[in-house]
């Protein structure tokens, strides 16, 4: 079965190439039906429908984390990430109930619900670069969790992280200085005999790793909230790291 999108510009053709890792090409290259459609199998496009709360009830975290795996490996797979934006706005408008926590990092490069090919009112996301954490972080995933009933913490790092590159060097600048602050311990505890450079990309991602794993460790710590969640099984809090030239999320150990 086809779904027939009305295309109102070259650009929008361009679009959809890139979302399938194609070359542009002009409007008379494409092989529409019409002039000015394009053909989309249904099959490649979102249409799960905003979750009620009877439904994120049902849910258990581990129901959750494998969803959000399986969305990583359609998004790495290459399916288009299509979406009727405006009727979920609708569906969403008077009450939300995600299913999980995001925090990533700030990187324009990280697009979080099209890696995990969700949409409107599936995840919550918050982003600061070097994916680190910090009273307000906490206090978000406190109302994301044990307020609106999220099932899952992933604390998302990725790969040629430009924070974690400046922890490294030890950058000083401005209000970054204090930020990269939180991201030097990790820097100091990692246990790596190369080139402890930021130019070494194998050092960086275990930094990023190791980054994650102190993230995670602060959360249980800071948050008596979430680390009962954790201990009644009520919530799973994990990290992973965004492969920037694959698409594919690893979980760290």
């Amino acid at each position: 079965m086809k779904k027939q999108i009305l295309v109102l510009c070259i650009s929008c053709l361009a679009i959809f190439a890139a979302c399938n890792n194609v070359p542009e090409t002009s409007v008379e290259d494409i092989d529409t039906p019409e002039a000015g459609t394009v053909s989309i199998d249904t099959a490649d496009v979102l249409v799960n429908p905003v979750l009620t709360q009877e439904q994120q009830n049902a849910l258990t975290p581990g129901d959750v984390l494998n969803m959000l795996m399986k969305g990583n490996e359609e998004f790495v797979d290459d399916q288009l990430t299509v979406r009727n934006n405006t009727a979920r706005v609708r569906a969403a408008s008077m009450s939300q109930f995600p299913k999980a926590v995001i925090l990533s990092c700030l990187d324009s490069r990280v697009p979080v619900e099209d890696v995990f090919h969700r949409g409107i009112g599936d995840i919550f996301v918050a982003r600061v670069a070097g994916n680190i954490v910090n009273d307000d972080i906490l206090g978000s995933m406190e109302f994301g969790c044990k307020v609106s009933g999220a099932k899952v913490i992933m604390v998302l790092g990725h790969e040629h992280c430009g924070a974690i590159k400046s922890a490294i060097d030890d950058v000083k600048l401005g209000n970054i200085t204090a930020l990269l602050a939180k991201i030097r311990p990790a820097v100091s505890i990692t246990a790596y005999t190369g080139d402890k450079s930021s130019k070494n990309d194998a050092y960086v991602h275990e930094v990023c790793e190791e980054n994650i794993r102190l993230t995670i460790e602060k959360i249980r710590k800071n948050s008596p909230i979430l680390a009962e969640m954790e201990k009644n099984k009520d919530l799973i809090i994990t990290g992973a790291v965004y492969d920037m030239s694959t698409g594919k999320v690893t979980p760290v150990q």
